[in-house]
């Protein structure tokens, strides 16, 4: 019965899993309008009242790095001043729920949520190019389960969120504007 369990908890924390990995596809070329040569990404805002460590600044700068990875020439800046375009970004909430038990009972995967407002703006035609106000992203981290080895995973977690939240922020954000040129 016990081997019964821990199969079905396996194929079921696999299907939870695999629901939340996204194909990472590379762009060949840049897709936002020709006009479009400068790019701001000034600081992401964090509304919720649960404050996490320089969380807005990891998101703000894993977005920055997407662009500059893929931008293809893109040039990428903080000041609005001077950019054709602007992303803003707003961490409406965080949050992080244990989803997978070990066998004392204490929480060994959590399931991590955010929420964020991500618009993009044209500066040079003053008008919206991507608008999405209830952008949510999920990912997941593991804690160690021999506390001799433990170590705060919450840091590294983060880092790995951002990095796949930015990567799903500029592919959303190519692939809305890809569409709107047809």
């Amino acid at each position: 019965m016990t081997k019964l369990l821990r199969v079905s908890l396996f194929i079921l924390m696999l299907a939870f899993v695999s629901g939340f990995a996204e194909c990472y596809k590379p762009v060949t070329k840049n897709q936002l309008p020709s006009r479009i040569k400068t790019v701001a990404v000034p600081a992401f805002q964090m509304e919720s009242q649960a404050l996490r460590y320089k969380i807005e600044s990891r998101f703000t700068d894993a977005v920055m790095r997407e662009l500059v990875h893929r931008g293809r020439g893109l040039r990428v800046q903080g000041e609005r001043e001077g950019a054709d375009a602007v992303i803003e970004g707003v961490i409406k909430s965080f949050n992080f729920a244990g989803v997978l038990l070990d066998d004392k009972g204490r929480a060994r995967i959590f399931e991590v949520t955010i929420a964020a407002a991500v618009t993009v703006r044209d500066q040079t035609e003053n008008r919206v190019l991507y608008d999405n106000q209830n952008f949510v992203f999920r990912g997941e981290y593991e804690f160690a389960s021999d506390p001799r080895s433990f170590f705060n995973e919450e840091d590294p977690a983060i880092l790995r969120m951002s990095r796949s939240f930015a990567e799903s922020i500029v592919s959303t954000l190519i692939n809305a504007v890809q569409l709107e040129k047809k």
